[in-house]
């Protein structure tokens, strides 16, 4: 990413975190503006360049109420989207046909005999480190550099073999941060997690596009309505950013709540998607 790309979202994700903390009071654009030390005709432009949206429009997705609108959507059509997919340009779980877990040598013994291919790419969120086995991508995570990425990629398989590639099954999985996302193929995933992880992984994937569920909700789905808890393990434990979108679950009060890559990048990926999503229809 271009040093003042890293800027505009550098200060996009401050502005973000001072309406997060500020959002009852309805900040105005100069008042964001002045916070992030630009003038509200500079701000205005490179907020909408980013987001697709004016500020105003943005703060109004990312507020509690809104959450609690998409929340309250989501509750009345969730079964529905659930069991037909609503395949359509908002939804995205139509491209994930398959997750295919590892097997058991592979998560025991930290990825021996895996061959991971691995790279430092740019999103509309930040630098993320992607990585792919020939089977699918096995990782996503957000990171401040290169070296830093690959640390972790390594602690998670301490003893696969790597290469720094860029391969197809990477760029078609970045394609994703496109808005033409009828033109995807699809999308496999190949990861590291128990049979619960990797079920919870897979209904995060029914969730559309600009919509939000809850983690009662996805425990009720996996017929284990008691299980919240367990499910908020699992989603925090999501190795795969954005394409698996952990994001999309919130609190069943509407607020946003953690998220293990920063709450202000949470908030700034719930806005982005609803601005997208009501952009496609």
């Amino acid at each position: 990413m271009k040093d003042q790309e890293i800027t505009n979202y550098s200060r996009i994700e401050d502005a973000i975190g001072y309406i997060r903390t500020n959002f009852k009071t309805q900040p105005t654009l100069d008042e964001i503006a002045e916070k992030v030390h630009l003038s509200p005709f500079h701000f205005q432009r490179i907020f909408t360049e980013w987001a697709g949206v004016s500020p105003k429009k943005f703060l109004q997705y990312i507020s509690i109420d809104h959450a609690k609108k998409l929340l309250s959507e989501q509750a009345t059509l969730f079964d529905t989207a659930f069991e037909t997919g609503l395949s359509g340009t908002s939804r995205l779980h139509d491209l994930f046909v398959n997750i295919e877990g590892m097997t058991p040598g592979e998560y025991k013994n930290g990825g021996e005999n895996l061959s991971i291919n691995y790279s430092y790419a740019e999103s509309p969120f930040g630098n993320i480190m992607v990585a792919s086995t020939p089977k699918g991508i096995c990782h996503i995570a957000f990171a401040g550099s290169e070296a830093e990425g690959l640390t972790t990629l390594q602690r998670i398989f301490p003893n696969a073999a790597y290469r720094p590639m860029v391969d197809m099954i990477q760029q078609n999985a970045l394609y994703i941060f496109k808005h033409d996302w009828n033109k995807l193929n699809e999308i496999k995933l190949h990861l590291k997690g128990t049979d619960f992880q990797i079920k919870v992984w897979e209904t995060l994937l029914k969730i559309p596009v600009g919509k939000l569920s809850t983690y009662g909700n996805i425990a009720s789905k996996l017929g284990q309505p008691t299980a919240s808890r367990a499910v908020g393990s699992a989603v925090g434990d999501n190795p795969v950013a954005f394409l698996i979108p952990c994001h999309r679950v919130i609190q069943s009060s509407g607020a946003f709540g953690n998220y293990h890559w920063g709450s202000n990048r949470k908030t700034a990926m719930i806005g982005w998607e609803a601005a997208q999503a009501e952009a496609l229809n």
